[in-house]
C-alpha cells in the first residue's frame, strides 16, 4: 500500500456506478428504496494505489457476477478521512446496502459509520480495522500481526550469527495497521515479547537503532534510510511498512554503497515487491490478497440484501511469507508462487 497521511480538505468524490448500466434513480436513503437492484459501496484510501486498484477490481468482478450496482469513491491520498466521510454520505443517501470501507483515519471516521449503521446500512471494514473494531459490522482482512510476524521469524533465522542493528520505517503514529505490522515483526525476531494483535503503539527494543515514519511512500522512504544512516552507519536490517518504502530504503542504501549489507524485509506482496524479491532488493515480504478481501465483502453484503444475515467479526483473507532464501521453521513461498497471486503492474 502506498500510503501517504495528507488530509485534503474540501475534497468532492465522485461515485462511480460500476458494473450496471440498467440502475433506476438512487434512493434517497440508506434502505434502497425506490430502487429493485440492491446496491454496493466501497470506499478505498486512494484510486490510485494498485493495492486499491486490486481491491476494486474485486468488488467489480463480484458484483457483475451477482447482477448488483456497486458505487466507488475514495479519498485523495491515504489520511484523508473528510473524503472517506463525504463518499460514505453520497453512498448513504444513494441507498446503498452496505459499505465496504478501507479507513483511513480509524477513529475518525467512526462516527460516520455509525450514522450509516443507523441508518439500516451494513459497513464492513477490509484491510484495516476500525478503533474500536466493533465500530463496523465485520472486518475481512489480513491478520496484520501474523503478517509482521512471519517477517520477523524469517529475519531472525536470516540473521543467525549477526547482532541485529535495525531500522524501522514505519507508517505515521495512530495508524492500528501500521501498529500491527511493526510490532508482529519485533515479536517474531523475539525482540519484545507479550504484545498483542490490537495494540496500538510501536513497540521498540535496544536493537532499533533508528524510526521514522514514511507513510508508505517512496520518497519519504529514501529520505527515512538516508536519515537513519546517518544516525547510525551500521545498519544491517531493515523492516518497511510496506513495499514502496523498501524501494525508497534500498535506494537510499545503493547510493550510500550499502545496498549489499543490509537485509530489507517488508509487507504487501504487490508484483512490484515480488519482482523486488527476485531482483534482491527485498529479502522477504508477507503477501495480502485486496482481490479476495472485496470479492468477499460484497458476497457478505449481498447475501444480507437477500436474506437479512449480517456479517460479523473477523474474518482472515490469508497471508504468505514470499522470499527465494527459505529459513528453516518458518512457513514460505517463493517468488513464483508470489508473481502468480500477487497484484498490481508487473
Amino acid at each position: 500500500m502506498n500510503l501517504k497521511r495528507l488530509a485534503v480538505l474540501g475534497l468532492v468524490v465522485p461515485l462511480i456506478a460500476a458494473c450496471s448500466s440498467t440502475a433506476g434513480t438512487p434512493a434517497s436513503t440508506g434502505s434502497g428504496a425506490g430502487s429493485s437492484q440492491i446496491i454496493v459501496g466501497l470506499i478505498t484510501k486512494t484510486e490510485t494505489n494498485p493495492f486499491f486498484v486490486k481491491m476494486k477490481e474485486g468488488a467489480q468482478a463480484k458484483a457483475a457476477e451477482l447482477g448488483v450496482k456497486l458505487l466507488t469513491g475514495a479519498g485523495a491520498k491515504d489520511g484523508d478521512n473528510e473524503g472517506q466521510v463525504t463518499a460514505m454520505e453520497n453512498m448513504i443517501n444513494a441507498g446503498a446496502k452496505g459499505i465496504l470501507i478501507t479507513p483511513s483515519d480509524t477513529k475518525a471516521i467512526v462516527p460516520s459509520i455509525q450514522k450509516a449503521r443507523a441508518a439500516g446500512v451494513v459497513v464492513i471494514a477490509l484491510d484495516t480495522a476500525t478503533d474500536p473494531q466493533s465500530a463496523s459490522d465485520a472486518l475481512f482482512a489480513t491478520d496484520n500481526f501474523a503478517a509482521g510476524t512471519l517477517i520477523g521469524q524469517w529475519a531472525a533465522k536470516a540473521m543467525a550469527g549477526k547482532t541485529p542493528v535495525i531500522a524501522t520505517l514505519d507508517l505515521a503514529p495512530g495508524i492500528t495497521v501500521g501498529a500491527q505490522w511493526h510490532n508482529g515483526f519485533l515479536q517474531g525476531m523475539g525482540l519484545v515479547s507479550g504484545i498483542t494483535g490490537t495494540a496500538t503503539d510501536l513497540a521498540t527494543s535496544k536493537e532499533v537503532v533508528c524510526a521514522q515514519d514514511t507513510h508508505g511512500d517512496q520518497t519519504e522512504g529514501q529520505t527515512a534510510m538516508e536519515n537513519c544512516l546517518s544516525k547510525n552507519s551500521t545498519i544491517n536490517l531493515v523492516y518497511t511498512i510496506n513495499e514502496p518504502a523498501a524501494f525508497g530504503a534500498y535506494t537510499a542504501l545503493k547510493n550510500a554503497g550499502k545496498e549489499k549489507d543490509v537485509t530489507i524485509v517488508s509487507v504487501d506482496g504487490g508484483c512490484q515487491g515480488v519482482q523486488g524479491v527476485v531482483d534482491g532488493k527485498i529479502a522477504a515480504t508477507s503477501q495480502q490478497y485486496p482481490l479476495k478481501m472485496a470479492s468477499m465483502g460484497v458476497e457478505a453484503i449481498v447475501k444480507y440484501a437477500k436474506d437479512g444475515t449480517k456479517p460479523t467479526g473477523y474474518t482472515d483473507t490469508g497471508v504468505t511469507l514470499i522470499t527465494d532464501k527459505a529459513q528453516s521453521g518458518v512457513a514460505s513461498k517463493d517468488s513464483t508462487f508470489g508473481s502468480a497471486n500477487c497484484w498490481g503492474t508487473k
